[in-house]
């Protein structure tokens, strides 16, 4: 039955409030506005558009178990639901991006970090910008904080990311909160002095990996060196330092990402062998972004976003694949939805937040001292475009940080309840805008989302899942109960000795 063929029948005052997307045929999901949903045959659809469901009958139980039906309508559970998918809004920033340098020793054909040559040290941050940092980073009122470590290469200036990591620590003494230390690197300038520091001290390590070693090194060039080298020697080596120490490899290993360029597409199975052989249990597909350099090197690097599409079906599907045959991997962007599909919990991914994490759940301190609302903010500054800037680590408070007028704008420009697409889509309670993508691409904050390829990518992926949990293979479905169960890295984390109080 086509959907169009029910005008005229519909009747508005059996359904409780809902959201429907076709998925194909004999296929319609709905969804409510706690996140709830079903996935409909046409003729129950039919029955619950039109009210003609028999009460009592197994799809009556269906609706009425999940919210879906006006007369059994449960406001506390509704309630309930949408209190816990919006409870960061209630901690502040707990992601803070410390960019200590913008000298990298790689160059890469999309770098979105603007990189500066390997004698720029002008572009380093120096100590008191970075204990200054450090200080608005404790303000936060999350019990809980993350200090990344960003560049450029952050080994380039290992010495201060040493110089932070101890002024956190001690800082952390008397202000009682949970700490983790990140790193995103290339590897390449670890040696096994910093590579010990660096586990002492309990430093995730994430870098990035864009395929078989042809293509990486085609993408991420190293003078004298092979990029791909570089990096796979070392996650071997830090992965086997994980074993050693006793910890699960499933949860403790090397966070690699790739950067879906056109050079990638056709390739998929090639780069989920890639990981697979590298030992990495995790893979985050990543569509290219327009910042950086990216945006002087798209006839080199972008492509239609349905080719991107394709390709992560490709990927993801052989992931599930290798999943069935033992071999266990999970594909992150999946993760992250299905977390949100399935368990109704936010996974702390900031860019899929309604409204969206910049400024309000991560801040950005650039070497130079100043603060952004988020790293794609740095990264346009680079560029020439300060919008995002928000203060300077000597000039402003914290206050004045996460109430600034365009931390202001970006949350309601990302609150999907006020975007005139967002509003009415069906993936509303699982999705969410970035706005400063917006900004680059259109010029507005607030975008037109028909238009994005952010907003078709997002589609695409959801749709795509939906696919799997409507076809209910037994395979599928026990290696999407994995990926979104939370098992806390406890290794990771640092607690301070006194209290949790910060003071804004």
């Amino acid at each position: 039955m086509q959907l169009l063929d029910l005008r005229g029948q519909l009747d508005r005052t059996s359904q409780a409030f809902f959201r429907f997307r076709r998925l194909g045929p004999e296929r319609t999901l709905i969804t409510n506005a706690e996140g709830r949903w079903l996935i409909l045959s046409d003729a129950d659809f039919a029955a619950y558009a039109t009210g003609a469901v028999v009460e009592g009958s197994e799809l009556y139980r269906r609706l009425s178990d999940g919210n879906f039906l006006r007369a059994t309508w449960d406001e506390a559970k509704a309630r309930d639901m949408i209190a816990a998918r919006k409870q960061f809004l209630g901690y502040g920033p707990n992601l803070h991006v410390m960019v200590v340098t913008l000298r990298c020793n790689e160059t890469c054909v999309y770098c979105h970090a603007s990189r500066a040559d390997m004698d720029a040290t002008h572009t380093d941050m120096t100590p008191e910008i970075a204990e200054k940092a450090v200080d608005l980073a404790f303000m936060s009122t999350s019990p809980s904080i993350t200090i990344e470590f960003q560049g450029g290469e952050p080994l380039v200036r290992y010495d201060l990311v040493k110089h932070i990591i101890e002024y956190a620590k001690a800082k952390n003494e008397t202000a009682g909160k949970t700490v983790e230390f990140t790193m995103v690197s290339n590897l390449s300038l670890m040696d096994d002095e910093k590579l010990d520091y660096l586990l002492e001290h309990k430093v995730q390590m994430c870098t990035s990996i864009d395929g078989p070693k042809d293509l990486h090194d085609k993408q991420r060039i190293l003078p004298t060196l092979s990029a791909y080298d570089a990096a796979s020697s070392w996650i071997e080596k830090i992965n086997r330092a994980y074993v050693d120490r006793g910890l699960d490899p499933s949860l403790y290993h090397v966070e690699a990402l790739v950067t879906t360029t056109k050079g990638a597409l056709g390739r998929a199975e090639e780069i989920v062998d890639t990981y697979a052989a590298l030992g990495c249990r995790a893979l985050f597909l990543r569509p290219i972004d327009p910042f950086g350099f990216a945006s002087k090197t798209a006839k080199m690097v972008e492509y239609p976003r349905a080719d991107y599409l394709r390709f992560y079906a490709e990927a993801t599907d052989y992931i599930l694949e290798l999943n069935r045959q033992g071999t266990q991997m999970i594909e992150r962007y999946a993760a992250i939805f299905l977390t949100k599909i399935l368990r109704g919990e936010d996974p702390n991914f900031l860019d899929l937040r309604s409204p969206a994490g910049a400024g309000i759940s991560m801040l950005a301190y650039s070497y130079d001292g100043d603060v952004y609302t988020c790293d794609e903010g740095r990264m346009l500054a680079a560029q020439g475009d300060q919008t995002f800037r928000i203060g300077n680590v000597f000039e402003s408070s914290y206050r004045d940080l996460v109430g600034h007028p365009t931390v202001r704008a970006m949350v309601i420009a990302s609150n999907l309840d006020s975007q005139p697409d967002c509003v009415d889509c069906t993936y509303n309670p699982y999705c969410g805008i970035q706005t400063t993508h917006n900004h680059k691409t259109q010029g507005s904050i607030f975008g037109r989302m028909r238009e994005s390829n952010v907003c078709a990518v997002h589609k695409g992926i959801q749709d795509y899942l939906f696919g799997k949990l409507a076809d209910g293979e037994p395979h599928v479905l026990e290696a999407f109960e994995r990926w979104t169960t939370v098992r806390a890295r406890e290794h990771f984390l640092h607690d301070g000795a006194g209290s949790a109080d910060g003071d804004p």
